[in-house]
């Protein structure tokens, strides 16, 4: 039984894509945080969502980790190192080397650590030609779990998220559903008993002409890809003036997404 737990990362657990009633998001974290909970007697549990979208990983670990330390959660999730993936002229090695060693801080001070491995982008655009770099950066993060005895949470071989309805319209971040299947598979990460198959195959889609398809990648280009192009030029992250979620209650949570159920 997991009495407390504490999230650390970027936009993916901050659940960006997964709006609740009020806007605000929701995502994966949240949705595992109400799964553990289940398990706990009443008022046995606490949780902390730290993470902001657009971290890097030294940001993350230099505003976030020191948190854990202070909570000393039996559980934390660590997802981090994407977004310096994305940038170019990064190298994975060495990204993976800063990754192992807030592995080792984090668990100094958890009970767990569960990490986290990227997402196989063969079809998403744009980032598809990343594959082999997040590939290589996969394959560090499963040796360090294997040194640090922490369970890894692979969202590469989730299948269920290379269908489009996972994703959010910015075609970046994971949809409501799309969260909900990556927390179902977190819990099967950790041995725990989960209400539903993560990889369930998605109901068939309707036939989309080619033209309509066209229109749907320019209209996501001219909404979604040059802001995020401009942003980086400019030297912007989305996550800036954002504050992290801090301590939920997993009864909050439960009411906000039945709302949006």
């Amino acid at each position: 039984m997991i009495g407390s737990y504490v999230a650390v990362g970027d936009s993916f657990t901050e659940g960006v894509g997964d709006p609740g009633p009020d806007g605000a998001f929701v995502g994966w974290a949240d949705r595992f945080a109400v799964l553990l909970a289940d398990r706990c007697p009443v008022g046995d549990f606490t949780y902390t969502n730290l993470a902001v979208r657009g971290r890097l990983l030294d940001q993350i670990v230099a505003e976030q980790v020191p948190r854990v330390a202070e909570l000393a959660p039996d559980l934390v999730s660590f997802a981090a190192g994407g977004n310096d993936i994305l940038r170019p002229g990064t190298d994975p090695d060495e990204v993976a080397e800063r990754f192992e060693g807030a592995v080792a801080a984090l668990a100094e001070a958890a009970g767990t650590v569960l990490v986290t491995t990227g997402f196989d982008t063969r079809g998403v655009p744009v980032l598809k030609h990343l594959r082999g770099k997040i590939a290589t950066y996969n394959g560090h993060v499963r040796a360090i779990a294997d040194r640090y005895g922490c369970p890894v949470l692979d969202l590469w071989s989730l299948r269920s998220v290379q269908d489009r309805r996972a994703w959010d319209a910015d075609r970046l971040h994971l949809s409501a559903e799309g969260h909900t299947r990556v927390a179902l598979r977190a819990g099967q990460a950790l041995g725990l008993p989960v209400p539903a198959d993560p990889d369930q195959v998605w109901p068939p889609l309707p036939y989309r002409a080619a033209l309509d398809v066209r229109r749907d990648d320019v209209h996501w280009a001219r909404e979604y890809l040059v802001p995020w192009i401009g942003r980086r030029l400019r030297g912007q992250s989305s996550g800036d003036h954002v504050t992290a979620k801090g301590a939920l209650s997993p009864d909050d949570i439960r009411t906000r997404i039945g709302a949006v159920a």
